[in-house]
């Protein structure tokens, strides 16, 4: 493979890495009445803003998100690493164009944002259009809200399966402490974005199904979800521990920058 493409993924890796950790931290200081705020990744990019040098860091990371995006269009469409052609990779390289698409949008709007002044009321939570408020934004939540479940349920299995320790060719890494660190860094991390990629997708499906009717639901996403999380009899604990998790996760990203091997 391409040194160019292995770089690219490499600089996506590390500021994907960077997105979830933040949102880990701030949601794990919410959690324990530390400050922070329960924020999607939106809002944290809105949140770095407000940060010394925050155009600088916004622009640092639009340009990796971007990178990140690229990888994963170079992964759905010139599929470098041959993943199959049957119909599970053909979903793998579906879900990585959508990806793609999705990271381009952040970055995009990272970068968009330097230049633009703060909007009073922005970053907030949920809403829907009137464009989604008939039977097509019904489909589409409905749609959204399955894809997202199939996502969820996907983390699981592989932090089960530990089919992310592959992407290492974790036997050739020889420090028995560095092995033990990523793998526990994959799990805790995978399990924590199931989590929350579940609640999402039950925000979504109920949603399609209000849509419509006396009971119609806004569209909620991530910081949503941690409110959701806290609302638990154990909330603070709970949300606590997905939030460490998703800071796992942003690690995890960090030791794919790192460790990552490509098939030449």
């Amino acid at each position: 493979m391409d040194d160019k493409i292995k770089k690219t993924a490499y600089v996506g890796y590390a500021a994907k890495g960077a997105v979830y950790a933040i949102t880990g931290v701030l949601a794990f200081m919410t959690a324990f009445g530390m400050g922070g705020q329960k924020a999607g990744k939106l809002q944290v990019l809105e949140f770095l803003e407000k940060q010394p040098f925050g155009k600088v860091i916004l622009a640092i990371l639009g340009v990796g998100l971007i990178c990140y995006a690229v990888w994963r269009f170079i992964q759905s469409v010139q599929n470098p690493e041959n993943i199959s052609d049957d119909t599970k990779g053909i979903i793998k390289r579906i879900s990585f164009f959508i990806s793609g698409l999705i990271y381009l949008g952040l970055g995009i709007f990272a970068i968009v944002d330097i230049f633009s002044s703060p909007s009073p009321g922005s970053g907030g939570g949920g809403g829907s259009s009137s464009f989604l408020s008939g039977d097509i934004g019904k489909y589409i939540f409905i749609a959204v809200g399955i894809a997202l479940a199939g996502k969820g349920i996907y983390q699981f299995v592989k932090a089960y399966k530990g089919d992310f320790l592959k992407k290492f060719q974790i036997g050739s890494i020889t420090d028995g402490s560095k092995r033990k660190f990523i793998k526990n860094m994959g799990y805790a991390g995978l399990v924590a974005r199931g989590i929350l990629t579940s609640i999402v997708a039950y925000f979504f499906l109920k949603a399609g199904f209000g849509i419509g009717g006396s009971g119609s639901e806004e569209v909620k996403g991530t910081s949503e979800a941690f409110s959701f999380i806290q609302q638990n009899s154990s909330g603070p604990w709970l949300l606590g521990l997905v939030a460490a998790g998703l800071v796992c996760y942003g690690i995890y990203m960090f030791t794919m920058a790192r460790y990552r091997q490509f098939d030449d």
